[in-house]
């Protein structure tokens, strides 16, 4: 029988507070300014706006506004086709939402979540390993410190593998493409996979088409893509390039 225990679990919000509160600060600080100056009111308008989205964007994340943030986790799951049986990696899983996802989902399997929990993240293994005890699964999951440039595992580990908006982040290595190659190293031949990631961000990854073609060529047997945009639970106001708009999910069988 699964061990819980009581408490409130945090998996964070990709929207920081700092989002919200800088620009608010900016603002009422223009709108003081014009008290004496009147045409600084504009400015005023501008930066309260700007914190008025990510408040809404942040709201839109949350569990109480549509939890927007859940439903991309899970949608890795739904495109991860594997039985379950075995070990599965997350690659960068901040404070465990989707290492958790995956024992809720996958009841006889073992998950280890790597993350190198840096310092401009609200993250922690400590936030993890409590999630993980809040919801019953800790017994089945292992976090550890560690890059996703050099995953501290051998080749062809586990029976599956997942990351979740991670490899973008990963800012010690130059070629994002190089971050899916590690990730895809220590899948087991015949084991499934999904990545998501900005992979629409012609900056990080090129053309979608000729960064599938790469993929193929280190002797992947399928991979496709799907383009997260598309869903029908993702708001329009959260469909701009600098929020969800150029997410994408990689995922198969090695």
């Amino acid at each position: 029988m699964k061990k819980t225990v009581e408490g409130k679990t945090n998996y964070g919000n990709w929207v920081s507070k700092r989002l919200v509160y800088f620009p608010a600060g900016i603002g009422l600080l223009f709108f003081g300014f014009s008290l004496v100056n009147p045409l600084l009111i504009i400015f005023s308008i501008l930066f309260l706006s700007i914190a008025s989205y990510f408040a809404y964007a942040r709201y839109l994340f949350s569990p109480i506004g549509g939890n927007v943030q859940r439903r991309i986790q899970e949608l890795v799951l739904t495109n991860l086709e594997w039985n379950g049986r075995g070990k599965a990696l997350d690659i960068g899983c901040g404070n465990g939402s989707l290492s958790i996802l995956l024992a809720h989902k996958y009841t006889a399997a073992r998950i280890t979540g790597i993350d190198f929990w840096g310092k401009g993240w609200e993250y922690s293994k400590s936030a993890c390993e409590k999630n993980a005890e809040i919801e019953g699964v800790a017994a089945r999951i292992v976090f550890q410190k560690a890059s996703a440039r050099e995953l501290p595992f051998k080749d062809q580990y586990f029976d599956a593998a997942v990351s979740n908006l991670v490899f973008h982040e990963v800012h010690d290595s130059k070629d994002k493409r190089d971050l899916i190659r590690e990730g895809l190293r220590v899948v087991k031949k015949g084991g499934k996979f999904a990545f998501q990631d900005l992979f629409l961000e012609k900056a990080f990854y090129g053309e979608i088409e000729n960064l599938l073609t790469e993929i193929r060529s280190w002797g992947i047997a399928k991979v496709e893509f799907i383009k997260t945009n598309d869903s029908d639970f993702i708001p329009t106001a959260l469909k701009l390039p600098f929020m969800v708009g150029t997410i994408g999910l990689l995922c198969g069988e090695k």
